[in-house]
């Protein structure tokens, strides 16, 4: 079969690798796409935990074409979406429920094989049957979905609370989406895209800019960076309220580094939190997906074929459209 591989360090090729045979506790799907993120670039770049070579991809889903002897929820021809975190369910945070925060944490596509390639062969136990309401290939949008579902839990956001959102890129966007969800009275968005802040004013927030300068605002409940640039998060910061939330949701380069106020979050009681990954919100975002919460037409912008998948991911790293998707 044909997949994209890490290969080194900013090296990416598309190559002939061997055809995947499912383990006892393993389907092989047939892959119906695959999403392209940040993280990608990051696994590239050698700016994360991967071990290289590796097929990358951990937004996908397919259907279901070989069963391993143990496999008993699964069957052939069934749609499945892929949670791709792997735990060890042993270390001290496993065992105090908070998994994301894993010690040996790793995912399909990060230090697994992933999902850009033809096929792929996953354990049953991340493979999560689609109901008749979602499109296969529209289900690579449920695992950023399960991320943003995590961000709010994190973020415990109130009822009428105004929010401050940096970057209006996909994981903004669903930001913004939820925020609607739950009850949020405002949301603000910046980003210095034009193009990307009439893609959140189309989404129906509050007001937008390129510079927080120019909201109405100069301190909101909660503030959200989803862009992972060391200027947003210093500039967002400042602007948290007081007794209120900053959420680093956006993944910045491991070296960023910002200035912050200790006294001012002791004064004024501010929360500075982040949300890694997923935490039990794949599910979850199943059934919201199922619901017509997130329009797939509005966020897939890009479509590559599997030949294209560097070209997409310069695509992203370009700041193109929205969520840009590769199909195997």
């Amino acid at each position: 079969m044909r997949a994209a591989v890490f290969t080194t360090p900013g090296e990416v090729e598309v190559a002939e690798v061997p055809d995947p045979a499912p383990a006892a506790d393993e389907v092989v799907i047939d892959v119906a796409a695959v999403g392209i993120c940040g993280t990608d670039l990051h696994i590239l770049d050698g700016d994360f935990n991967s071990t290289l070579p590796i097929v990358p991809g951990h937004e996908f889903a397919g259907v279901v074409m070989a069963v391993g002897s143990e496999v008993s929820t699964l069957t052939v021809g069934d749609r499945v979406g892929v949670d791709p975190s792997h735990i060890c369910g042993r270390c001290r945070p496993c065992r105090r429920g908070r998994t994301n925060l894993c010690e040996v944490a790793g995912g399909y596509g990060t230090t697994w094989n992933g999902g850009a390639a033809e096929f792929a062969a996953i354990r049953e136990r991340h493979c999560v049957r689609l109901p008749d309401s979602i499109e296969t290939g529209a289900a690579t949008l449920i695992e950023p979905l399960s991320c943003a579902i995590r961000g709010y839990d994190v973020a415990r956001a109130s009822i009428g609370d105004r929010a401050l959102i940096y970057g209006a890129g996909t994981m903004g966007l669903m930001m913004l989406q939820l925020a609607k969800l739950t009850g949020l009275a405002e949301v603000h968005v910046v980003d210095i895209s034009t193009d990307r802040l009439v893609a959140a004013t189309e989404l129906g927030c509050t007001s937008t800019a390129t510079s927080a300068d120019d909201l109405p605002h100069r301190s909101w409940d909660l503030v959200i960076d989803a862009s992972g640039s060391a200027a947003a998060i210093q500039d967002g910061i400042p602007r948290v309220e007081r007794g209120g939330t900053y959420l680093q949701f956006g993944v910045p380069p491991s070296a960023t580094q910002v200035v912050i106020e200790p006294y001012r979050i002791y004064h004024e009681e501010i929360t500075v939190t982040g949300s890694m990954a997923t935490l039990n919100s794949y599910a979850r975002a199943v059934d919201l997906f199922a619901t017509g919460a997130i329009d797939p037409s509005f966020f897939i912008s890009d479509r590559f074929p599997l030949a294209e998948y560097p070209a997409a991911l310069e695509a992203v790293r370009a700041g193109a459209g929205r969520k840009v998707q590769v199909l195997p």
